[in-house]
């Protein structure tokens, strides 16, 4: 490999917010990787600080023409420069977009579990969370159809905050089940959101599929939240950015975040951007090849050791999904449970709604000593429990 990614880089007295835990603490909980910033990047920083001026910052060409030829070399999708909004991030742009779409008390429908920080987006900003649990069966995540659409019929809906691919979950939605999303969210007026921050990390073989991409219907009534940052590990430069192909629903998008003040980059923002775009693609097909590896090393280990767990297949993210029915008796109390018996920091499923009851998440996107490390923690609280 060209890229060292069991390096273990020492994160403490960094002001890191992952690591912010005590010295004998392990956290595998925020969705931040324990992996140096592609060399790229960094070599791309270092000569920017060296020209020591670091004045106000305008969107760049090159930074439109990055996010048009990543989109459709890696996704086979061309986003038009006209589409492309700057913003500072990813969550900022959501909440900036419920709050300029929305009115008091109508409907976000959101499909659960789902990342936590919707809830928050949705609620912070005076609409009302309507969740849409998906049906989990036999180890897989799919709509409950009839749920769906009697949600989206609520006169008082208007907005779903779509997410693939889904966090926590780990799953790809398949452009089949994207359309009829599409359909139904015209037939009753309600515009789709599409949070595809997770998009670039997947397993080897398989492809992400934009929300926009589908049909019409769904390129017309979506707005599309991306950024590098989670694909790169630089989600503290707050660099992200929002396309919008209708150009009505577009203004609308624009005029909200340059409202509220999150449309302009700071020195390294649209930097990064770029290098990562232009430059990052080798790297990153390591890192998929590297946490694929440590997701069989999960899945294999849980599997022999901890056989009372069931690891939920997944096809994307660095994040694993863990059933824990079979020892805990809810994600709280387990993730406390597991943090006080062994240090191991890890998500509850609760937070991700209702429907995460009985799960943990765990971010595996770090050296594989580390994620060893991880498993046998969860094995000794596991063993403790039973």
């Amino acid at each position: 490999m060209k890229y060292n990614f069991d390096h273990v880089p020492d994160r403490r007295n960094t002001d890191s917010y992952k690591w912010d835990v005590k010295e004998n603490e392990l956290p595998m909980w925020v969705a931040d990787m324990d992996f140096e910033t592609a060399p790229e990047i960094r070599e791309a920083f270092y000569r920017r600080i060296e020209h020591g001026v670091f004045g106000y910052s305008i969107i760049p060409d090159a930074w439109y023409e990055a996010y048009g030829n990543w989109w459709e070399k890696r996704h086979h999708f061309k986003i038009e420069k006209d589409w492309l909004i700057f913003c500072t991030g990813v969550v900022p742009a959501i909440s900036s977009i419920v709050r300029k779409l929305t009115t008091p008390n109508e409907n976000v429908v959101i499909l659960t579990p789902v990342y936590n920080i919707f809830f928050n987006s949705i609620v912070n900003n005076g609409a009302r969370v309507l969740e849409c649990p998906l049906v989990y069966k036999n180890g897989e995540y799919d709509i409950n159809w009839e749920d769906f659409e009697e949600k989206l019929s609520n006169p008082q809906t208007s907005l779903l905050i779509w997410c693939n691919p889904h966090n926590p979950v780990g799953k790809i939605w398949d452009p089949d089940t994207m359309k009829r999303v599409g359909e139904l969210c015209k037939k009753y007026g309600v515009t789709v959101v599409s949070d595809e921050i997770h998009c670039d990390i997947v397993r080897p073989g398989k492809e992400y599929t934009p929300f926009a991409s589908v049909s019409e219907t769904c390129r017309n009534i979506s707005i599309s939240c991306v950024a590098p940052t989670k694909t790169f590990n630089i989600a503290g430069l707050q660099s992200a950015a929002v396309f919008v192909p209708e150009p009505f629903l577009r203004h609308k998008v624009w005029r909200g975040l340059n409202t509220d003040e999150v449309a302009e980059p700071n020195s390294f923002a649209t930097l990064a951007a770029i290098t990562a775009f232009e430059k990052g693609e080798d790297w990153l097909n390591e890192l998929c090849d590297y946490i694929y590896k440590n997701r069989q090393y999960v899945e294999s280990f849980i599997k022999e050791n901890i056989p009372q767990l069931k690891v939920v297949p997944a096809n994307a993210t660095y994040l694993v999904w863990i059933d824990i029915s079979g020892i805990f008796k809810d994600g709280i109390e387990a993730r406390d449970f597991i943090r006080k018996t062994t240090g191991l920091y890890i998500c509850e499923g609760n937070e991700y709604g209702e429907a995460g009851n009985n799960f943990i998440r765990m971010n595996i996107a770090c050296p594989l000593e580390r994620v060893k490390d991880g498993m046998n923690r969860l094995k000794k609280a596991s063993e403790s429990m039973c």
